[in-house]
């Protein structure tokens, strides 16, 4: 039978509608859409599918159990090597990683596999699926520093195994970027985020918040008086980055991240909430990544009419295609091969205009893409209230300043080797806290390979 090129159209919410509210984007599959693009699988004998993939799900076996309506088989194979399936359904790169390297998406469109992972966690969490199992106990402390996706990966494959597993995590709910970066209309909280973390603790995964690693108790005194045996520092990477330009520190200048977490973490999008935020008539998102976006489509619908500024063209955008184009279908206003130079100031302290440059494409960098060169004489002036800088973070020193013999590089990254060992015994590090900012399912897959080192090391010296 002949493979259908076209993929099975995903429903989303109309633009000028989705604009307006924080409801999701994207409604997903329904059982007969998927079933039907699941058709689409060749069951491929070597699937790069997999290879592509950071947690090497099983995705052609899930894929025909979709197929042939076992549903609940999908989601059992999924489990085994993902905790976060409606996460990554959702917010994944997939297009750049198994998707991208899909043979049917040779002659035509890729199978939709982002899209099938979503609608079996979605199936399963409607359907009340219990995947956890039955667990044997060895006794064996575990902790884990943060509650994003590398150390929810990690505690959950070692929870799995057995081992008695507490997460630490320093703000008051759990998910790290999952709760505080990603805005709700990508990625449900309450729906999504907070069921699968629930998922995680019903391994017996104990997760205790409101816990600063490096204030509140710190890695030696886990070991030396908590009596663990082993950590995996997932504290990912939280420190934002500015470009040093004048009027920087001027009212209506914040970071991305700062921006989101108000928003996301803190619920300052919904009206009976008091969190504070100011969110101006004509705001400039500085960046072109899935956070810029974020942050951009946010603004849009708080109000805003929305610019985002980016030094390179639109194929060195580094957001996903997909976010891109459902920016753009918003309303949001691209100034692309676009620099600032200098962020004015009003006589009360606050921005009023942003200056820029326009740029052009030079040989490549380091990077490998082109790098952009100022065009003398271009600069101009985009009249704005609010300038959110999206340009990259860093891990916070806090754990590596209070961790005597923990080894950093030159950028505060956790140094660790391919397994996340890192310079102390029994200390493993992973995700953004390691690479700096990254995706979601690098650092599951980070956190999946920690755990698989950590116990044999905890078999070997204790089992």
């Amino acid at each position: 039978m002949a493979i259908n090129p076209v993929k099975v159209p995903v429903r989303e919410q109309e633009a000028k509608v989705r604009a307006t509210n924080f409801e999701e984007v994207c409604y997903g599959y329904n059982a007969e859409e998927a079933m039907e693009e699941a058709k689409r699988c060749l069951n491929c004998k070597n699937p790069k599918c997999v290879q592509g993939c950071p947690v090497s799900i099983s995705i052609p076996e899930f894929i025909q159990e979709v197929k042939a309506g076992n549903f609940e088989e999908a989601a059992k194979v999924i489990a085994k090597s993902s905790s976060l399936p409606a996460v990554c359904g959702r917010v994944c790169p997939q297009e750049t990683q198994c998707e991208g390297v899909c043979v049917v998406g040779i002659k035509g469109d890729p199978v939709s596999i982002g899209k099938l992972e979503r609608f079996v966690a979605d199936w399963s969490r409607e359907n009340n699926i219990d995947l956890t199992g039955n667990i044997e106990k060895n006794g064996i402390k575990v902790g884990i520093v943060g509650s994003g996706p590398a150390g929810l990966a990690c505690a959950g494959d070692l929870a799995k195994l057995g081992y008695d597993v507490t997460v630490f995590e320093a703000f008051h709910e759990s998910g790290g970027v999952l709760t505080y970066g990603i805005p709700e209309f990508r990625l449900p909280k309450e729906k999504v985020v907070n069921y699968e973390i629930d998922s995680i603790r019903k391994l017996g995964v104990k997760i205790e918040n409101n816990v600063i690693v490096g204030r509140t108790i710190t890695i030696d005194e886990m070991i030396e008086e908590e009596g663990f045996k082993a950590v995996f520092i997932g504290s990912g990477a939280g420190l934002p980055s500015f470009m040093g330009i004048p009027g920087e520190n001027a009212n209506g200048v914040l970071s991305a991240n700062e921006f989101l977490t108000r928003v996301n973490l803190m619920k300052a999008y919904i009206d009976d909430y008091d969190t504070p935020i100011r969110v101006g008539k004509h705001v400039a998102v500085v960046g072109g990544g899935n956070v810029a976006m974020d942050a951009a489509r946010t603004a849009l619908r708080l109000g805003a009419d929305t610019h985002i500024v980016y030094r390179r063209s639109e194929e060195e955008l580094p957001a996903r295609v997909e976010e891109v184009h459902h920016a753009k279908e918003e309303g949001i206003i691209f100034d692309l091969l676009t620099n600032p130079k200098e962020i004015h100031v009003d006589e009360n302290g606050n921005v009023c205009g942003l200056t820029c440059v326009k740029m052009e494409l030079g040989e490549p960098d380091d990077s490998g893409r082109r790098r952009p060169v100022e065009v003398p004489g271009s600069e101009f002036r985009i009249d704005v209230d609010m300038v959110i800088m999206s340009l990259g973070t860093k891990p916070n020193p806090l754990i590596a300043s209070t961790t005597p013999g923990l080894d950093v590089d030159k950028r505060r990254c956790i140094v660790a080797d391919e397994d996340g060992l890192t310079s102390l015994e029994g200390i493993y590090a992973g995700g953004d806290t390691v690479t700096g900012a990254a995706t979601v399912i690098s650092a599951m897959g980070a956190g999946r390979v920690a755990a698989a080192a950590m116990h044999k090391y905890l078999k070997e010296k204790y089992l």
